[in-house]
């Protein structure tokens, strides 16, 4: 028994059709025809009902088909696995994220490596914000993290999402009558955010902005993360500056509406990594972020600082 016999069955069973199962693996059907005779023959069984008009397999293929999709599998994984580490792409890469940006696109890089490179593992490290990622790039104890631009030097970055600010409301806030809440209107109003040890981008893009419309925020109360953020948002606690991603956590009571004025800004999330980091494990985790992940076409250059 040959893989090659196997892949021809499961083609035959599948499609119940010699011709078109031939056409499907790009081969001739007389070859197909004689893997499929060798493979009866080395099972001792007949595995397909044939005629002029109708192929149907028989409960001995029947039986044959799951076990052979199985060993096919196994054997693709085998291929998969030895080549990379062939190629170096083995190991373990850490990932440090945290808030509704890297919610959005964390899945898409992690699905994208665990079919693309098997022998990768990713380490995800979450609540691990801006500053304390940059500060782990850095010193070697993450590999990747999600971050705000600037950057520091030794650290190159690319950019993968721009996000939006919005203003996160109680459902029977007055606010949420209006189609854009101006930044100056929050004025009053207790907002809740990320904790200041943090080191949130976005904390530090909200308190900014305030300051820009010519007030302090008043700070009500923090939160660790942005689902609980939004939890105390619908509680009425207060109202909330988030990236436009948090639009896809949906809890009861909370609504989202634009922010409005010239000093609300569009913050750039990046991937940042350590310039100098040999990993080849690293490096192919970025071939495959750089497929999944692209650049936004309105987002600034990011590398680092003075190169």
């Amino acid at each position: 028994m040959e893989l090659k016999h196997l892949t021809g069955f499961v083609a035959v069973a599948e499609e119940l059709h010699f011709g078109r199962a031939a056409e499907r693996l790009h081969i001739a059907q007389s070859p197909l025809s004689q893997q499929i005779k060798l493979l009866e023959r080395d099972l001792g069984v007949k595995l397909f009902d044939r005629t002029t008009r109708t192929v149907r397999l028989t409960s001995a293929g029947q039986a044959l088909v799951e076990p052979a999709r199985r060993l096919l599998a196994d054997a693709s994984a085998v291929h998969r696995t030895v080549r990379a580490a062939h190629l170096g792409e083995v190991g373990r890469v850490s990932v440090g994220f945290a808030g509704a940006s890297s919610y959005a696109a964390l899945p898409l890089l992690t699905r994208a490596v665990t079919s693309q490179l098997p022998g990768i593992e990713l380490v995800l490290e979450g609540q691990t914000y801006s500053g304390e990622a940059l500060r782990r790039v850095t010193d070697g104890t993450l590999d990747i993290g999600f971050v705000a631009l600037p950057v520091r030097r030794g650290i190159t970055a690319r950019v993968v999402r721009m996000e939006r600010l919005v203003i996160a409301l109680p459902d029977s806030h007055p606010l949420a009558d209006l189609a854009e809440v101006p930044v100056r209107a929050l004025a009053d109003e207790p907002i809740v955010t990320f904790p200041l040890s943090r080191e949130s981008a976005v904390r530090d893009a909200v308190v900014q902005a305030c300051h820009d419309a010519g007030f302090a925020p008043r700070i009500a109360q923090e939160a660790p993360d942005s689902y609980n953020m939004l939890a105390l948002v619908g509680a009425g606690v207060g109202v909330a500056v988030v990236v436009e991603s948090a639009r896809n956590i949906h809890l009861e009571h909370v609504v989202f509406r634009p922010l409005a004025g010239d000093e609300v800004p569009v913050l750039p999330i990046a991937l940042g990594w350590r310039s100098g980091n040999p990993s080849a494990a690293l490096k192919a985790v970025l071939r495959v972020a750089q497929d999944v992940l692209p650049t936004p076409g309105d987002a600034p250059a990011a590398s680092e600082p003075g190169s």
